[in-house]
């Protein structure tokens, strides 16, 4: 490099430049050529690493190699090279320029001790995830104990990256922060907590930009467009933004919406009323009536053999009705009800559905239907209820049932 560096600078001299001019010049073109090289070497580096480690992996038996690759383990590794070399070279090529060559060693430092936290960082999480796929540390808080190593990390990274652009010994950085700690902490309390607030948010994968959170406690409901140290921007429904302190996502409960939208479908929970007074067992008359109901008419059918076959078996008298076993209205609605929504077309039938009949209250029965849409889009999930319940309630009729009301003061 030295060879190049005057055989260079001979030449600017030679075609009368001025020795300033001649210097800036070659530092400039060195500069240049180096960087140059240095992403060439870079960009070998990890396409030759990237394929010994996948090479590699698909010969060992562990998949803690392919977890590590998949981590960018070796794209991160590969950069230590290039960073080596930009190090030894800085000084050569800056050599007639000692502030800017100062400063420049100390960015390099500060580079790599970034690249060194995500080395660790890599390392870490593959740890993390190869123990997830062991049964025996499926249960025990391995995300914690990585969180705690990575906050020291990067406590001492920034610690050292500090002692570096100031110039002073870490030990003595260290020291002077420990004695002004009260002060520090008192002035930038918010922005501690906020920091905080934002690697917890980050390593546990709280809340991401475009996630749909309620937060009652502050008025919001809608997306998060915007994440920074000291607050987190929500834009509402209503089109208003409301802004949270960061802090408040740990300190606080809030309802994220992502996983019902990973999960495939947004659930639906709703239930109507039926008056008690209105159920009833179900005649033969009822029965033939309700048979013309087509998606229960098999179930009917089905059910009403093993009812005669029971009360012949028991020999119950069913001059009165309530005698032996029996279909009531009410029974057949929720089966009538199960079979409609398993044959909707828009309710995801990979997911948890039923029709179940809750608690009496003073109003009567609520059949609540518990099922989810396929499709999450608030407009059209809204307009699946809808059309679900639309014929809820017109078929509530055609089983002698009736839904509660409260009219004028009166339930009816």
């Amino acid at each position: 490099m030295l060879n190049i560096k005057h055989f260079l600078y001979d030449i600017l001299i030679e075609n009368g430049l001025s020795i300033d001019t001649a210097r800036f010049i070659n530092m400039f073109v060195l500069l240049v050529i180096v960087v140059i090289i240095a992403f060439i070497i870079d960009y070998i580096t990890k396409r030759l690493l990237w394929r010994f480690s996948a090479a590699v992996a698909t010969r060992t038996r562990t998949n803690f190699d392919n977890i590590l690759i998949d981590n960018r383990l070796p794209r991160n590794v590969a950069h230590i090279i290039p960073l080596i070399i930009l190090i030894e070279l800085v000084p050569q090529i800056f050599s007639d320029f000692v502030y800017a060559e100062t400063l420049i060693l100390k960015v390099l430092k500060v580079i790599g001790i970034i690249l060194t936290l995500s080395i660790i960082r890599s390392v870490l999480r593959s740890i993390k995830d190869y123990l997830k796929t062991k049964s025996s540390y499926k249960d025990k808080p391995i995300d914690s104990y990585i969180q705690v190593f990575m906050i020291f990390a990067w406590l001492i990274g920034v610690f050292t990256a500090i002692a570096i652009l100031t110039g002073i010994t870490f030990l003595t950085f260290a020291t002077t922060l420990g004695a002004a700690s009260a002060i520090i902490i008192l002035i930038f309390k918010d922005t501690i907590l906020g920091f905080v607030a934002s690697i917890q948010v980050s390593i546990n994968d709280m809340v991401r930009i475009g996630d749909w959170i309620t937060f009652e406690k502050y008025g919001a409901d809608g997306d998060v467009t915007e994440i920074n140290l000291a607050t987190v921007k929500v834009q509402n429904w209503d089109m208003t933004i409301t802004t949270i302190p960061t802090y408040a996502l740990i300190s606080d409960s809030f309802k994220n919406w992502r996983g019902m939208k990973d999960s495939g479908g947004r659930r639906i929970k709703r239930s109507v009323i039926i008056k008690v007074s209105t159920i009833k067992f179900l005649t033969a008359q009822d029965i033939e009536k309700l048979k013309k109901i087509q998606l229960v008419a098999k179930y009917i059918n089905s059910k009403s053999k093993e009812i005669a076959a029971y009360n012949v078996a028991h020999e119950a008298d069913k001059s009165v009705l309530i005698n032996g076993l029996n279909l009531t209205n009410f029974g057949v609605f929720r089966k009538y009800l199960q079979t409609y929504v398993e044959n909707h077309s828009a309710i995801n039938e990979n997911m948890t559905l039923m029709v179940r009949q809750l608690e009496p209250t003073p109003q009567g029965i609520p059949m609540e239907i518990y099922c989810f849409s396929k499709d999450q889009r608030w407009e059209n999930y809204e307009f699946i209820i809808g059309d679900i319940f639309d014929h809820v309630l017109a078929a509530v009729k055609y089983f002698d049932l009736e839904i509660y009301e409260l009219t004028l003061g009166k339930s009816s």
